[in-house]
């Protein structure tokens, strides 16, 4: 263990370090500048430091101070020597951060007991320390395995309702990047942009629950049939709104919203403007770009500059104008994406 040594006469510094020979398992460094010690400091592991009162300035009391601003050090204990009558220094030096005092002239006996002391305490810190840096790593590691399964079993679930529609996997997958580069040029946070692309994904899961009649018909929706397709939002926030997960909430939330317009035309609840949560008018800037810009059984895929164009048209209407702007300051990365994660051939289902 380190003990650091700090005192501006040679003389003090030769003993302190003869009594600290009988103390196994230690060794010392030694200033007699306190500038150079706290230079030194600034670079090194250290367990105990022994500061003299009555240094040029720095003196005791400033270099504790500035000793107490490293990062890193703001626990290794520090003994301070002084005369029995600096009282006042005394308390200023606890107040400060030193842990234990010495009285000039220094006794050896009592120079080495003090030492001993504080190498325990600073070594019973690092065991503390350690143990909690091993439980914040098995927290982190235990957490990363709920969030892997998660993840997994969302992505199988995804799986399960591209089944039940005529869109590809693709569609889900580029989606939950749309939204994240969208969020992220419209200035969230990157958590917040990593749950846009796990959640978004799942902002249709309500179509699951809807009859195959309506859902695969190759026809037009009458009125009624349309009324019951609508209706997939609020199922897929029935389906996920009671999870305690954060990742589940927040796609509960898209799913219920992702069709509701910004002047307040959209569905299911009619909601307008700042009304319609944040995640829920991103996912319906994602949808529909892909959607206009895709092939379906059904549709041929719109040129993207004429799906942007028809986008801008409606800005306002149908969605948040700043997350148009925020859509045209990610549109090279949703380019980007969009051609890596392209569609294979559109899956025709069994009527």
């Amino acid at each position: 263990m380190i003990v650091l040594m700090v005192d501006d006469n040679d003389l003090n510094l030769t003993v302190y370090r003869s009594a600290l020979k009988s103390v196994d398992g230690t060794d010392s460094v030694a200033f007699t500048a306190s500038r150079e010690a706290l230079d030194w400091s600034r670079l090194n592991e250290i367990d105990v430091v022994l500061v003299d009162y009555n240094m040029p300035a720095p003196n005791g009391l400033q270099f504790i101070e500035e000793f107490r601003s490293i990062p890193g050090k703001r626990d290794v204990p520090i003994i301070m020597i002084t005369g029995m009558e600096h009282l006042d220094i005394r308390y200023r030096a606890l107040e400060l951060g030193a842990a234990d005092f010495l009285t000039k002239p220094v006794d050896v006996v009592e120079f080495r007991a003090r030492l001993r002391n504080m190498l325990a305490l600073s070594e019973s810190r690092k065991k503390l320390a350690n143990h909690a840096a091993w439980l914040a790593s098995e927290v982190a590691r235990a957490t990363a395995d709920i969030t892997a399964r998660e993840r997994e079993t969302i992505n199988r679930l995804m799986r399960a309702a591209e089944f039940r529609d005529n869109e590809t996997g693709m569609h889900i997958v580029r989606m939950g990047h749309f939204s994240a580069e969208i969020g992220r040029a419209y200035g969230l946070s990157e958590k917040d942009c990593e749950t846009l692309l796990m959640a978004t994904p799942m902002h249709d899961i309500g179509k699951v629950a809807t009859p195959d009649r309506i859902l695969l018909k190759p026809g037009k929706l009458d009125p009624g049939e349309w009324e019951i397709m609508k209706q997939h939002t609020v199922l897929g926030y029935e389906i996920l709104k009671d999870s305690a997960s954060e990742l589940l909430q927040a796609a509960a939330e898209i799913a219920l919203s992702h069709h509701e317009k910004f002047d307040g035309s959209g569905y299911p609840y009619g909601l307008r403007g700042d009304a319609i949560p944040l995640n829920g008018r991103i996912c319906a800037v994602s949808d529909v770009f892909d959607a206009l810009t895709s092939e379906r059984c059904y549709k041929t895929a719109w040129p993207v500059n004429i799906a942007i164009a028809e986008m801008d048209i409606v800005s306002g209407q149908h969605f948040d104008p700043d997350l148009i702007d925020a859509f045209h300051q990610a549109l090279p990365t949703i380019i980007e994406i969009k051609e890596r994660y392209r569609d294979e051939a559109p899956r025709v289902l069994a009527q």
